[in-house]
C-alpha cells in the first residue's frame, strides 16, 4: 500500500463558495449580518465563518460590501446635514464631532437661502457658559 494517498476521513465535503456567490456576498453585505449571510447560502454560521477562514476572498467581498454601504449612508447624512437638515447635522456632530448628550445644542440656519453660515450654540445643562460658534459651509 502506498503512503500517497489520502485516507478518508468520512463526514461531508467542505462547502465552497464559486465566483458567483462571492459577488452576491458582496451585494449582500450591505443588508446581512454574518448569521443571515449563512442562512441565504443554506449553512450554519459556523460553517460560513469556516467558508471565510478557507477563502480569503469571501471575507474581504463581505468587508468590501459592507464599507461601501457605510460610505453611501455617511454620504447621504451628510449630504441632508449640509442642506440644514438639523435632527442629520445633530447626529453627524455627535458620532463625527464627539458632541455628546450631556450638552444641548441649538442649530439656527441664516435666513437668506444663499447664505451658507450657520450658528452653533452649545448650552451646558447646569446653566453653565453658552459657547457660539460660527460655521460656514461653502
Amino acid at each position: 500500500m502506498s503512503n500517497n494517498k489520502e485516507i478518508d476521513i468520512g463526514g461531508r465535503p467542505p462547502k465552497v463558495l464559486t465566483n458567483t456567490d462571492i459577488i452576491q456576498v458582496e451585494a449582500l453585505a450591505a443588508v446581512c449580518t454574518k448569521s443571515q449571510m449563512a442562512s441565504y447560502f443554506s449553512m450554519t454560521e459556523k460553517t460560513f465563518r469556516a467558508v471565510e477562514k478557507r477563502q480569503p476572498e469571501v471575507l474581504t467581498a463581505y468587508r468590501r460590501g459592507r464599507a461601501k454601504a457605510i460610505v453611501e449612508v455617511a454620504t447621504s447624512l451628510y449630504q441632508k446635514a449640509i442642506d440644514g437638515d438639523m435632527r442629520a447635522a445633530q447626529f453627524y456632530l455627535k458620532t463625527q464631532a464627539g458632541w455628546s448628550e450631556k450638552s444641548h445644542i441649538e442649530l439656527s440656519r441664516a435666513e437668506e437661502p444663499e447664505d451658507r453660515t450657520w450658528t452653533v450654540r452649545v448650552v451646558e445643562p447646569d446653566g453653565g457658559k453658552k459657547i457660539s460658534k460660527i460655521l460656514e459651509y461653502k
